[in-house]
């Protein structure tokens, strides 16, 4: 059994270990300790995020530098403030017993004099965001001309963060006698240019392989279309009560669209992103520890840093730009020892990134369905169910009990427990019996465009009395299908439906001379879902009931919004802007969430 004692760290730290709990080091700590504490050496140690890597440079750096020296003596740069904080409070923790040791964490947001004092006081590691340690470079406010080490954290974020020339102009100022340490979780060219350029003959140390994922993170695909995909952000949640979610967006915009659409439908949600202040940014990253967010919408670099042992999910709303930005995204979860999900919410256009993915992290992926409303029903009732069996009794309810036996006097035990779960059951079962199979709709897209599905028009609708439920009962017991019957649209005068291009023939012929009540029931093959059918000119006001079609304001990743009411070209053609008041999506919009108004969970 490997420990830490065996890897030649000294007592003051190995108490500080014994302390904090930690009872066997990760295979980043086990590869790189030994190395760091017996080699005068530059490393490049390759290891994903939340494998244990500032434990794996700290203990060394702790242990190296002399603590009777107020000079500074170690230079740590990291990618954020969060991050920056992050690192130095462990660093504080792992040191507690080493007298006289110093940490000052420098980074923007804070005043700079005082960082400053704190440094002039004596501060034998210094970690740092790499702006603010320029800014005290220029204003000389710092020494790192005879620092012994460097350590560069989360390198290859830094740069994807466009800190290239930060860096190197640090590094430039640094002796080139220092030993430079190297940590990343991926390995791209910037990275090794900066080791190329800055270190001398370093040894590698890989966990894993590079660019791999996490072996605690399983990936999971959910193909919908564009326009589904915040319904399927939805149901992903409602199908996972006690998730606790990092959901990823690409840009700022998206993320507090999607973070105010949550909270509209009564979700605990925040956004956290790059416009924030960072007072802002700390009462959410507060509030997100806490438990009291449930679902923290972030871009890329507004989550670097992010710390959290616990959090169950990772959504991808959207994949990033930078495909490799995706192993930083998984990382955040399955942390700590513990395992976690990373979700991708993607439509069909996307799903090369997937496979592209495939080979990057060396992960298989599993694609997974967009749970039905009834799965989500029962999922929430058997959680009501463990959430009820779990409850601790309040024996301060005694005095009730009588009074509350006269209420419920003549009730059987099977008619409470129904009672008792109707209030759960009714609210989801209200909210989702009449949503659409979002992986239907998916998989009928797909079969459309390889011949293998025909979509029709029909002209009855909500007009007739149909919804789109009724409309497809009518729909299978008219040809005798069944579940045949697929994709059903209905609109206030029309509707469309799919069958499988083999029934095509039989469904033209029965619908030659159908009536419904006494009028003409039509039925042909489209492809234009605005209302218009394949053969035969229609008014231009026949289809204002279409929803399926591209519109302008529509964008391909169902972010397109659209004024109530707008009617001119410039209003319909600046969908994806800005605007003022609130603001809602393009698409079928499903009804209220049962959340609306209601904690999305419980306070523990």
């Amino acid at each position: 059994m490997n420990t830490f004692k065996a890897l030649g760290l000294n007592e003051a730290i190995l108490q500080a270990v014994s302390d904090m709990g930690f009872t066997e080091p990760s295979e980043v700590q086990e590869k790189a300790i030994p190395v760091l504490l017996k080699e005068a050496t530059d490393v490049v140690a390759l290891a994903q995020t939340g494998t244990g890597k500032t434990a794996a440079f700290g203990f060394p750096l702790i242990q190296k530098v002399d603590a009777n020296n107020r000079n500074t003596q170690g230079l740590i740069i990291s990618p954020t403030r969060e991050l920056c904080l992050q690192i130095t409070n462990e660093l504080k923790n792992y040191s507690k017993y080493v007298k006289g040791l110093n940490t000052v964490a420098v980074y923007g947001g804070a005043n700079i004099q005082e960082q400053a004092r704190q440094i002039s006081r004596g501060a034998q590691i210094i970690v740092a965001t790499p702006g603010r340690m320029q800014d005290m470079m220029r204003r000389n406010l710092v020494d790192i001309s005879g620092i012994d080490f460097c350590v560069l954290d989360e390198a290859d974020e830094m740069l994807n963060m466009g800190f290239y020339e930060d860096i190197t102009t640090i590094l430039a100022d640094t002796p080139k006698s220092k030993q430079t340490w190297l940590f990343s979780a991926t390995m791209p060219k910037e990275v090794a240019r900066i080791a190329k350029q800055f270190m001398n003959s370093p040894i590698e140390i890989t966990v894993g392989t590079k660019n791999e994922g996490a072996d605690s993170v399983s990936h999971e695909y959910y193909m919908v279309n564009a326009r589904d995909r915040y319904q399927a952000l939805k149901r992903l949640a409602d199908a996972n009560p006690e998730i606790f979610s990092v959901v990823f967006c690409r840009t700022k915009r998206d993320t507090q669209k999607v973070a105010e659409q949550l909270i509209e439908d009564g979700y605990n949600a925040s956004a956290l992103h790059g416009d924030l202040s960072q007072n802002q940014r700390d009462l959410v990253m507060k509030s997100f520890r806490a438990r009291q967010i449930q679902m923290l919408v972030a871009t890329d670099v507004a989550a670097r840093g992010i710390d959290v042992d616990d959090i169950t999910h990772v959504i991808n709303y959207q994949l990033p730009d930078e495909i490799e930005t995706y192993t930083h995204r998984s990382g955040r979860t399955g942390r700590a020892g513990k395992t976690g999900i990373s979700m991708v919410i993607v439509s069909k256009s996307e799903l090369r990134k997937i496979r592209t993915l495939e080979k990057i992290i060396n992960k298989q992926f599993v694609q997974k369905d967009i749970p039905t409303g009834m799965e989500i029903c029962e999922v929430q009732l058997m959680h009501l169910a463990n959430d009820i069996q779990g409850t601790k009794i309040n024996e301060e309810i005694n005095p009730y009990l009588y009074s509350i036996n006269e209420v419920l006097e003549g009730i059987s035990r099977e008619d409470l427990i129904k009672k008792v779960f109707s209030v759960e059951f009714t609210r989801f079962f209200n909210y989702y019996q009449k949503t659409k199979d979002l992986n239907v709709a998916v998989k009928a897209d797909m079969k459309e465009e390889s011949g293998e599905s025909t979509r029709y028009f029909i002209n009855i609708g909500a007009k007739d009395g149909f919804d789109w439920m009724s409309l497809k009962d009518f729909l299978k017991d008219a040809t005798g299908l069944g579940e045949g019957i697929y994709k059903v649209d209905c609109k206030d005068s029309f509707s469309f439906f799919n069958t499988d291009t083999e029934n095509k023939d039989t469904i033209l012929a029965l619908f030659e001379d159908f009536k419904l009540q006494g009028r003409q029931v039509h039925v042909e093959v489209t492809k234009d879902t605005r209302g218009g059918g394949g053969g035969g000119k229609r008014k231009r006001n026949d289809r204002k009931g279409g929803g399926g079609g591209k519109r302008r304001g529509d964008f391909g990743d169902g972010g397109g919004f659209r004024k109530k009411g707008a009617s001119s070209k410039k209003e319909r053609r600046s969908g994806g802007g800005e605007r003022k008041g609130k603001r809602k999506p393009d698409g079928p919009k499903e009804n209220k969430s049962p959340f609306s108004g209601k904690r999305r969970r419980r306070d523990r």
